[in-house]
């Protein structure tokens, strides 16, 4: 009886923790409304969906017709806006790696295997691509975010249980988290570190969810919790809804708290999971990555938020002159009342060769002249095609070669396309901050659960093949930089007249003026030949070859 009556008080204080974390979802859920209708409005500009508006209610609803004949065309110049700037930010794909803390034998070993490891989970999870996903959610909602976790089935097999199931050695497993899915206790607190806690609210596969946590559950249609995208009475079977609660280290918690529920169920209430902080603390498992810092504002903004006005904008100018334009085209009509048939004139027009008859002692048909399209119309259309490229710094040379028609010299063309792509640098240097972030949490996963020997096989860039031998405690270096920073703006026909200039300087060459092998072989790597690298004979050790009178007298100094 005393067995059932704990029991029950387990299962009691479970469902009050289950009901507790809903509620604050749904709290959080509310004050971060308005953020999230601001997204999907950007969403549907994106997409091309620009006739829609926020409702004082804070819903989304289409913009009624002003008349029957309005014309709603869409001319989408903020798709080509984020394609742009998806475009010049897709440059940085650094290679991580690991600075040595001393000149030490140790620390260069132990520097080594960190960026080996680095470049492994960099190949294996996909870095580059899920860099691209985060970004692209960066520009069109302002804010995304990166999920560094330890995935016990990832890795190399090892072997299997009893009943068949998979047992693999594990790694780390890196993914892009729309900001939809994010929510912070404080909107007002700019630091991700710096939140009292996090919810991360995601939709699952039941099956999923069982093999996580061991806990079947049934998929059913979408709780009024769900997720704003998702629409009300949208039916997901065989999905549920995951609240997953982070709490930050505390005094009273000093490891922190991790709350994991779904329909209704406690699937995990325990310490945060990973030890993934400085001097071997636990935090949060994101990585926040903005692409225009807000001042007091968790969330970033967007680009397409400044851009909305303008489209709309437009829009109504483009609509405008075409209707313009039909009308001259097509004519206005002005008949005398009762002297034509009004409907037959009214579905047929004023066809060529169409037979007209009128009301004897009445007036014909006639055609109203309109004139051409205003002036105005064009200057307001290339005004606002102006401020697309301002607003958004994505301006084109080519665009605007009237406004610098006058320039001629290359370094001042050059200067005009770095001030150009300087509008990028904030979100440049937030993308560059994330990635050295994710270095840094991958270290200390591996750290933290590599507890047994395993061997990494890396492929050079010479062909070779090297193998580590390591485990977590053997990973000491945690001092993140990215390979090649000066060059993460530079584009590929940059870089090559980068390389060419420190060629003709002489940087390098040796004390006798040529270029070793060695050298040749990376500039080719540099300027994307690497195929050709191995066309190069390999330098002779020694130094120059001697002649046949040396190598006779060295062979009697050996005798």
């Amino acid at each position: 009886m005393e067995q059932k009556t704990n029991e029950e008080e387990q299962k009691t204080a479970e469902e009050l923790l289950c009901r507790e974390v809903l509620d604050d979802f749904t709290e959080r859920q509310r004050r971060r409304k308005k953020l999230e209708r601001q997204w999907e409005l950007n969403l549907k500009f994106v997409q091309g969906n620009q006739y829609c508006r926020i409702t004082e209610g804070g819903d989304i609803a289409p913009t009624d017709r002003l008349y029957e004949w309005e014309q709603r065309r869409v001319f989408n110049h903020i798709a080509p806006v984020i394609d742009t700037r998806l475009s010049k930010l897709s440059r940085i794909r650094p290679a991580l790696a690991v600075r040595p803390a001393s000149d030490e034998e140790n620390d260069r070993q132990a520097s080594e295997l960190a960026s080996a490891i680095l470049s492994a989970v960099q190949e294996e999870s996909d870095l580059d691509g899920v860099i691209s996903s985060a970004t692209m959610w960066s520009e069109i909602c302002g804010t995304s975010f990166y999920k560094t976790v330890w995935d016990s089935a990832g890795g190399k097999k090892l072997g299997e249980t009893e009943s068949g199931a998979s047992v693999n050695e594990g790694g780390v497993s890196v993914a892009a988290v729309s900001p939809f899915e994010i929510y912070p206790f404080c909107q007002d607190e700019e630091s991700l570190e710096m939140q009292p806690s996090i919810i991360h609210a995601k939709l699952l596969p039941v099956s999923e969810i069982y093999t996580m946590y061991g806990v079947k559950l049934a998929g059913r249609e979408l709780p009024a919790s769900a997720p704003s995208r998702f629409e009300s009475g949208d039916r997901q079977e065989g999905f549920e809804l995951v609240l997953e609660r982070y709490e930050k280290p505390t005094v009273d918690l000093p490891e922190g708290r991790l709350t994991v529920t779904a329909g209704e169920r406690l699937l995990y209430d325990g310490v945060l999971p990973y030890v993934n902080c400085e001097n071997g603390t636990r935090g949060y498992p994101f990585v926040k990555q903005v692409s225009v810092p807000v001042a007091g504002s968790f969330f970033g903004a967007s680009v397409v938020e400044r851009l909305i006005p303008v489209q709309r904008a437009y829009n109504a100018v483009k609509n405008r002159k075409h209707e313009y334009l039909n009308r001259i085209s097509m004519g206005t009509v002005a008949v005398e009342d009762g002297s034509v048939d009004v409907d037959e004139l009214a579905d047929d027009g004023l066809a060529p060769g169409k037979v007209i008859v009128y009301r004897q002692g009445g007036n014909p048909p006639e055609m109203l002249t309109l004139g051409s399209v205003p002036d105005e119309f064009w200057k307001e259309e290339n005004s606002l095609l102006t401020e697309f490229s301002k607003i958004s710094g994505t301006g084109d040379i080519s665009e605007n070669a009237d406004s610098f028609a006058g320039i001629t010299s290359a370094t001042g063309l050059q200067l005009i396309i770095e001030q150009d792509d300087a509008r990028l640098n904030v979100a440049y240097q937030s993308l560059k901050r994330a990635v050295r972030s994710i270095g840094r949490q991958i270290l200390r996963l591996y750290r933290q659960f590599a507890t047994d020997v395993r061997l990494l096989r890396l492929a050079q860039k010479d062909g070779k093949v090297k193998v580590y031998c390591f485990k977590g405690s053997d990973i000491s270096g945690e001092d993140v930089i990215l390979e090649a920073d000066t060059d993460l703006n530079l584009s590929p026909a940059q870089r090559r007249s980068v390389i060419f200039d420190l060629l003709d300087k002489g940087l390098f060459s040796d004390a006798d003026g040529k270029t070793p092998q060695a050298a040749k072989k990376k500039l080719l790597e540099l300027l994307g030949y690497a195929s050709l690298a191995d066309l190069i004979p390999a330098e002779e050790k020694g130094g120059a070859k001697k002649t046949e009178n040396e190598e006779y007298e060295d062979k009697e100094k050996r005798n």
